[in-house]
């Protein structure tokens, strides 16, 4: 028989739905279960449980199987060899649940428990309402500290490292000075995990406020190597002014006044950022001139691009990528000044290839490329005595949706280059620019960025009696552009303006 230590009687506020019908399911096939790791410490914490693991003696998956028919969610099988089984449910506020079902990995509960990551994800609660503890879990939750249960901790998992700077990120923690050592230790074991599982980690880790925090602490124990090599090169690149730092910590400041941004734009307080240290000012002129889009943006931000990794997340990624490609385009001048042409496109292409190391999917591949490729494009229209019509159409047009997240990633870049010699006039004109494409993008869409066509193919071929081919396409988006420009209103100013392009072609081109 096993001796569980830490065992007591607690009152965890769990919700009913779907606590109670997975412990009814249990007892009726005479199933010991409990619910274990991070839903025991986040219901201990009183925050919300949105990912629910359950450990039993066996037949997990059949149990999986059932409570997916008694809830009506979708099962998911996923490893029968240590028979382990995944619901997926949607809860009545329309959030998204995952329940895990795995047979105990050791001979009783507390082996399983003593065998996890952390202190505080090695507790269990049975359907009675005990609470098994056999690490002192609880002790570290109340002392906010993440511990690892034992010191192989790291070696049996390396992506472990990686979790615990992330928990101690997303739960406001400090790693314990055993565990830091541990870590420091076995960085480079980080090497070992799938891609995948490390992908998961670091993206889950970027979504959490003040991003920053977890992103030095893999610089400090040597594990953002292993994440994204491209970052290393970036210590000690020097910049001319107005920048004020390396391009690393110029990176880190990047993405801190992201957040800031983000957070100003879409009515939330904007904590205090002494990284990035611009004037409070500044803060209250983008939510006074761009606070008419917080709705627009926090959809945008919250669209899912893949595998329930949203744009926010991206967006991120984007910003801390951004000038991956500095390096490798250095140049200096005459005069001293030191200049980075063409890193926005060579950092697309890195930043591109590196998340397709990470097995992000194309999709997201292709939203970090094109915002890190376009990402200057804001700030090199501010420089123009109009922004015109045709200027926000062809901006689009290279940059479709990701234009939005460019335009985000420019104004926190202008933050994080000027901090506190931010010049007030230069960043009303940044804001200004950002103001026109969100208005374009979310107010007059099928007037600029997508005007409906005047005319199809066909009435091209009619009218100028061409034959299908590359013409034609040219000529549709020349006629697409002019109308987003406000040039053409009506189908016969299209054909008209196609018949006399096309005879300028000609007259140009007459083989």
């Amino acid at each position: 028989m096993c001796r569980l230590w830490g065992l007591r009687m607690t009152n965890i506020t769990l919700p009913d739905w779907p606590w109670r019908t997975i412990c009814r399911l249990a007892d009726e096939r005479r199933q010991p279960i409990w619910l274990v790791g991070g839903a025991v410490r986040d219901a201990l914490l009183a925050r919300p449980v949105h990912d629910w693991d359950f450990a039993t003696e066996q037949e997990a998956m059949g149990l999986a199987r059932a409570a997916a028919d008694a809830l009506g969610g979708a099962y998911f099988p996923l490893d029968k060899e240590r028979d382990t089984g995944r619901i997926v449910l949607t809860a009545s506020t329309g959030a998204r649940l995952e329940l895990d079902f795995a047979a105990l990995r050791e001979v009783d509960l507390e082996g399983d428990l003593r065998a996890r990551d952390f202190t505080i994800n090695a507790m269990a609660l049975d359907a009675a309402g005990r609470l098994f503890d056999p690490t002192g879990g609880q002790s570290d939750l109340e002392a906010n500290l993440i511990r690892a249960v034992s010191e192989g901790a790291f070696r049996s998992d390396p992506v472990r490292l990686l979790r615990a700077v992330r928990l101690e990120a997303q739960l406001g923690f400090e790693i314990e000075p055993q565990t830091a050592a541990w870590i420091h230790r076995d960085a480079d074991k980080a090497a070992i995990p799938s891609a995948e599982r490390m992908r998961d980690e670091f993206a889950r880790m970027l979504i959490s406020p003040k991003a920053v925090m977890p992103l030095q602490r893999l610089d400090e124990f040597g594990l953002l190597p292993y994440i994204a090599p491209e970052l290393r090169p970036l210590k000690e690149v020097a910049q001319s002014p107005p920048h004020r730092f390396d391009v690393w910590r110029h990176t880190l400041l990047t993405v801190d006044a992201l957040e800031g941004v983000v957070a100003a734009i879409v009515g939330q307080e904007v904590e205090s950022r002494p990284l990035v240290n611009v004037p409070p000012a500044a803060w209250d002129n983008l939510a006074r001139e761009l606070g008419q889009f917080a709705d627009d943006l926090t959809a945008h931000l919250s669209i899912e691009v893949s595998s329930g990794r949203d744009r926010t997340g991206l967006l991120k990624l984007a910003a801390l990528l951004h000038d991956i490609g500095k390096p490798q385009t250095q140049s200096q001048d005459s005069e001293g000044r030191i200049h980075f042409y063409e890193h926005e496109p060579m950092g697309a292409r890195m930043a591109s290839a590196r998340l397709k190391k990470l097995r992000f999917s194309r999709d997201e591949a292709k939203c970090v490329y094109t915002i890190i490729e376009q990402h200057l494009r804001p700030a090199h229209l501010s420089r123009a005595k109009k922004v015109t019509r045709r200027a926000v159409y062809r901006y689009f047009r290279v940059a479709d949706r990701a234009g939005i997240d460019a335009a985000l990633l420019s104004l926190a870049d202008h933050l994080a280059t000027w901090g506190p010699n931010l010049r007030e006039q230069c960043w009303r004109r940044q804001i200004e620019v950002v103001k026109i494409l969100l208005t374009h993008y979310f107010k007059r869409r099928e007037e600029t960025i997508a005007p409906p066509p005047l005319v199809t193919g066909n009435d091209l071929m009619i009218t100028l009696e061409l034959e299908e081919g590359p013409e034609i396409g040219r000529l549709l988006e020349e006629l697409q552009e002019s109308q987003a420009a406000g040039e053409v209103q009506t189908r016969e100013e299209a054909l008209a303006l196609a018949a006399q392009t096309h005879a300028s072609r000609l007259l140009d081109n007459p083989h």
